[in-house]
């Protein structure tokens, strides 16, 4: 049987237009999905050893401190022992102008023996001085010694805790740099593919992080401020180590949000667990801080209904996202209420 030509032409424009629809409106291959989840991967890489890096840092501040502490504490000690010192060389000098022949032949060539036998008990009280002042300088001297050894254990410690900061600094560069790698061995179409898959997401998430923000309007007191604080800082862009007022990490949008409210919380996650109280899962209340990561990562504000108001990860932004046992990869550790 023939197909007349008045039915073919239209079949054939439709396959030929079929043929010349533009890839991009295509749905990305395998290859680009693979690619756009690794990049993420790394770039939460990034992020956890980002906060791995303020955790030692605020180590290395706490330990510098103590450092300081001793070492005024020794100078303090070294001043000590060097006064008995000069008061022990005193006592020795008039000592000896007192006995330079010895007691006993003084006592034989002395004119006057009952001056000498007087002088002879203020030599004694030299002598009872002399005595306490050893005890004391014996005492301050391993004082000193001990606190000498301490400075020594803080020092080591502090070179310890900078080399940890320098090497979880150098890991979140490390895992920036791969991600991008990753990306300039595309090509040039499937790049711009990704970018703007990235964006159509992001466009998305913002639009449900803004309606979502309205629940912080319920919320009072000191919890209230600080999650309004946070809700307004969304869109603004994730940078490791950053807090505010128009980029951020986790940990110092919690932060800077809370210390609007009053709360000084140290710009660390980790370090952020230990302040407030400890609250159970099922009693959760907007304005909680919520944790994840063993060890702890990463952190943000509880806003209700198991969503949390946080800056990600390198390439995205402030936004409220959901969470369950997990978020992403990283398991659901505890909350704390300040």
């Amino acid at each position: 049987m023939k197909l007349s030509l008045r039915w073919l032409t239209p079949f054939l424009a439709l396959v030929l237009a079929i043929t010349l629809l533009p890839t991009s409106s295509a749905a990305p291959s395998a290859d680009l999905v693979a690619v756009r989840a690794e990049v993420e991967r790394l770039q939460e890489d990034a992020a956890e050893a980002g906060e791995n890096a303020q955790a030692a840092k605020i180590q290395l501040a706490r330990l510098k401190s103590q450092l300081e502490s001793v070492r005024q504490e020794a100078d303090l000690q070294k001043a000590s022992v060097e006064s008995i010192e000069k008061s022990l060389s005193a006592i020795a000098v008039a000592r000896y102008k007192s006995t330079g022949l010895g007691e006993g032949l003084e006592l034989l060539f002395s004119s006057d023996p009952s001056l000498y036998l007087s002088a002879a008990g203020s030599l004694e009280d030299v002598t009872r001085k002399q005595s306490l002042e050893l005890r004391k300088y014996a005492t301050a001297k391993q004082r000193l010694d001990a606190t000498s050894l301490t400075v020594s254990d803080k020092v080591r410690l502090v070179q310890a805790a900078e080399a940890r900061y320098r090497a979880q600094a150098a890991q979140v560069e490390a895992k920036l740099a791969q991600a991008e790698k990753l990306l300039s061995k595309l090509e040039k179409a499937d790049r711009e593919k990704i970018l703007k898959l990235q964006a159509m997401d992001a466009a998305e998430r913002q639009k449900y992080s803004i309606e979502q923000a309205k629940l912080a309007n319920a919320v009072s007191g000191r919890a209230g401020t600080a999650l309004r604080y946070a809700v307004q800082q969304i869109g603004d862009n994730y940078v490791w180590g950053a807090a505010g007022p128009i980029r951020w990490d986790c940990s110092g949008l919690t932060m800077r949000s809370f210390q609007q409210s009053g709360v000084k919380l140290p710009h660390s996650s980790r370090a952020q667990f230990g302040y407030g109280r400890s609250i159970s899962r099922n009693n959760l209340q907007a304005g909680d801080l919520v944790f994840f990561g063993t060890p702890i990562s990463h952190v943000g504000i509880y806003i209700g209904k198991n969503k949390m108001v946080h800056a990600p990860r390198p390439g995205a932004k402030v936004q409220i996202a959901e969470f369950g046992n997990y978020f992403g990869r990283k398991k659901y550790v505890g909350a704390r209420r300040l």
